[in-house]
């Protein structure tokens, strides 16, 4: 009987281990970033709407994926959009409305995960400015939906 359970325990933390070593592979090896608030670099990007801002937290040049910290102007309406990867957001300040018509709204520490190819219907809808947290999990590709006509 002891044999037995000691066969099993013996394959059962060699599927444990088998997982923990699969799931590895799939991460990509990049250094630790750590940015402060008050000692991030907020740019504007040629082309980018007015009074908006980001910061360029991580990107991974295996795959694509990208982290950023974005500002937008209260009231900031964005054009319907999909992305080719998954996208997460926290709001980190002011409020976020996604969707339409039965559209939910986002405080400060709201989170919402996108599915990619989903077109997704944002809008700052605070008076005060929209900061968020945005990060996709490939290739980061931005495409606007046909227009009906």
């Amino acid at each position: 009987m002891f044999r037995i359970f000691a066969k099993r325990r013996v394959a059962a933390i060699g599927l444990l281990s088998a997982v923990f070593a699969a799931s590895c592979w799939g991460q990509t090896q990049s250094p630790a970033v750590i940015v402060s608030g008050s000692d991030a670099k907020w740019t504007h990007e040629a082309g980018d709407p007015p009074d908006t801002e980001n910061v360029v937290l991580r990107m991974d040049q295996t795959n694509g994926s990208m982290e950023l910290l974005v500002r937008f102007p209260g009231g900031h309406v964005f054009k319907p959009h999909w992305h080719e990867s998954n996208e997460r957001i926290i709001v980190i300040e002011g409020r976020l409305a996604i969707g339409q018509g039965d559209r939910q709204v986002l405080d400060a520490g709201g989170y919402a995960f996108l599915p990619a190819r989903e077109i997704q219907y944002l809008t700052c809808s605070s008076k005060t400015r929209c900061t968020m947290y945005l990060g996709w999990d490939g290739k980061f590709a931005s495409h606007n939906p046909p227009v009906a006509k």
